[in-house]
Formats: structure tokens, C-alpha cells, sequence
């Protein structure tokens, strides 16, 4: 087994979107080869409806795929090929944009005024850059929850893990989307494909990651009493990038832990990125 140390552990930032959502960006718009095949992930948690009401009115997308998972509120969306839908908490919309779509995403909160979820984009490969666009909506009761010994919870939204394979089908990137929940004070360890770039992204509670002591990718350890060392601590909206290796070690905090940790096969591809269009050339 090969732990993957940290490769770089930044805080997600406030950005303002749409017609005027204000929301936290922890990655994207910057070097896309760190990520690759993701480009982008949005934390839209918010309890201000005046901060998000306005939505994402029409607006378009190509050569992408954005994968929108709702935790509070709920999102209101069409597109001009006559689709209509509702996310609601805990349900997933992952849309395909290949050759081109125009759409709207328009949240609305729940009676507490909350609306709170994710949006992760994910590159298509140049093949693929020019398919029909599709969407593939999956409500929470559909999405498989594990509980293991420990009590740690992983929802599985796309990929195979712990013997359980998530909804989510056909993604050229192969990717594997899973939340974790971590009890208090439990340390844990999670299989990672070898191959994959992987991040987490911390949205509940605190913890550590297992780290490597520079330069060797290897686990810091104590040979004498065998304990490891959890250096890389993450709190709410924390964002760890690994490198390779393949599994994730987590020392959940008082208060547990709650994280998205997600991976997928590099595309290796020339990115053209302007707003939310990405081909392969200018």
C-alpha cells in the first residue's frame, strides 16, 4: 500500500457568478494540467437568499461535462432543447455538454433559506468534444450509501468503491466521485486508482491528511511505536490536492469529518478554455 502525500493544500475562494451568486471557487480558471480531467469546482453553500436568488440564468456550454450535487435547497433547470428538471438535496444532475447546450440554473433555498451543494466540472476528451448532449439525473435514494464497521459513510456518486458502484455511467475520464463521512477522532484509510489525479475537499468538521516528508513520497512514521503522522491539517472549505500513491489516510477531528474526495484519469489533452466553453485549440 502507497499513501499518497500532499501535493499542495489551499482554502477555497469567494467569487461572484451568474447574475450575482456569491459563492467559493476552490479550484479552476488556473493551471487545468494540476486537475486534469477536472477543471473546475464551485462550493455554492449559501444561507442569504439575496446572495443566491438570482441564479445562472441562460448561458452556454461545450466540450465539457459539469456534475451539479445538491445537499440543501434545490436547483430549477432548462435548456433549449426542452429539458426541465429539479435537483433536490442529496440528488445529483451530471450533463454532458459535448458539441453544445444552453441552459439555466436557478437555486432555490430551503425553508431555512439554505442552498448548499457543489459544482465540479469535468473535461471531455477531444473524441468526445462534439457528442449530442445528454444529462444523467440520479435522485438521493438511488445513490449507495455504505456504512462501514467504524461508522464511516461514503456515498457513492460515480466510479466503484468498497465493492459498491455509484449511478453516474459512460464518463470518458473514468472517474470516481464519492462523500465521505469520517466519525470523530477515527482514522481512516481509502483506495485511490494508482493512475488517477485525486483531490478532497473538506466541507464539514476538521482533520488531518496523511502527509510525506519532502522529498519522498513515502508516509512520515514512526518505527518504534508504528504510529503515523497526520501533518496536513484541513478544516471547512480546505482543498488537498495528493500525488501518487494508491490510498488516502485521514485522522478525522472532535467534530468528525466530511469531505469530498474525487479522482480520474488524466486526459493529457491540449485545454482552449474561454468562460464555459473548452476545445482542444484557440
Amino acid at each position: 500500500m502507497s499513501i499518497r502525500p500532499v501535493r499542495k493544500h489551499t482554502k477555497s475562494q469567494a467569487a461572484i457568478e451568474g447574475a450575482g451568486v456569491h459563492l467559493n471557487r476552490a479550484f479552476g480558471f488556473g493551471e487545468p494540467s494540476e486537475f486534469d480531467p477536472f477543471l473546475l469546482l464551485d462550493d455554492f453553500r449559501n444561507e442569504r437568499p439575496e446572495d443566491y436568488i438570482a441564479g445562472f440564468p441562460w448561458h452556454p456550454h461545450r466540450g465539457i461535462e459539469t456534475i451539479t450535487y445538491v445537499l440543501a435547497g434545490k436547483v430549477e433547470h432548462g435548456d433549449t432543447m426542452g429539458n426541465r428538471g429539479l435537483i433536490t438535496a442529496g440528488d445529483v444532475q451530471w450533463m454532458t455538454a459535448g458539441r453544445g447546450i444552453y441552459h439555466q440554473e436557478m437555486p432555490q433555498g430551503d425553508a431555512d433559506g439554505r442552498m448548499h451543494g457543489f459544482q465540479l466540472w469535468a473535461n471531455l476528451p477531444a473524441a468526445l468534444k462534439m457528442t449530442d448532449p445528454r444529462y444523467q439525473e440520479i435522485q438521493s435514494a438511488d445513490i449507495p450509501e455504505i456504512i462501514d464497521d467504524d461508522g464511516t459513510k461514503a456515498r457513492i456518486i460515480c466510479g466503484t468503491f468498497w465493492g459498491a458502484r455509484g449511478p453516474v455511467e459512460g464518463i470518458a475520464a473514468d472517474p470516481v466521485y464519492i462523500d465521505v463521512s469520517v466519525p470523530p477522532g477515527k482514522q481512516k484509510t481509502f483506495p485511490v486508482e494508482m493512475m488517477h489525479h485525486a483531490f478532497a475537499y473538506v466541507f464539514a468538521g476538521s482533520g488531518k491528511f496523511q502527509n510525506a516528508s519532502a522529498p519522498f513520497a513515502v508516509p512520515t512514521e514512526d518505527l518504534l511505536t508504528e504510529e503515523i503522522s497526520y501533518s496536513t491539517p484541513a478544516e471547512n472549505r480546505s482543498l488537498i490536492l495528493f500525488d501518487k500513491g494508491d490510498h488516502v489516510s485521514v485522522q478525522a477531528g472532535e467534530q468528525g469529518m466530511r469531505f469530498l474526495l474525487v479522482s480520474g484519469r488524466p486526459l493529457q489533452e491540449p485545454v482552449a478554455w474561454h468562460g464555459p466553453i473548452v476545445m482542444n485549440t484557440q
